[in-house]
């Protein structure tokens, strides 16, 4: 079997994760965390849509990391970001964020909203 090391060229993909926080290109986050392929930062949970609205025209598919366990989005969240022709994924954070590294690698435009666990 062959290995090959994964790269992600200048994206930066989630190196870890714990109890509330999320380490993301060394740095550390703590609390509800927006992470694209260039940028992470703080983001204002659920209802704060707008902060997600920006990012229509630069990724295609956001997954939505519900934290500890799958949850339902909130409605009008999730008619906000389709309506604007955005893909979300609900999952689990832990989720979210292996599908995100592994799509990431794959160089597709993808970004996280993630609660924390």
């Amino acid at each position: 079997m062959r290995l090959t090391e994964i790269s992600y060229g200048e994206a930066q993909p989630v190196e870890s994760y714990g109890p509330g926080f999320f380490r993301i290109g060394g740095r550390v986050l703590h609390g509800p965390t927006i992470i694209t392929p260039w940028d992470a930062g703080p983001w204002g949970g659920l209802e704060d849509a707008a902060a997600l609205e920006g990012l229509a025209d630069k990724v295609d598919v956001i997954f939505l990391g519900m934290g500890r366990d799958i949850a339902p989005a909130p409605p009008a969240l999730r008619a906000t970001l389709e309506g604007l022709g955005l893909g979300v994924e609900v999952m689990s954070s832990p989720a979210a964020c292996r599908t995100y590294n592994v799509l990431l690698s794959e160089g597709r435009r993808v970004a996280l909203a993630l609660l924390p666990v």
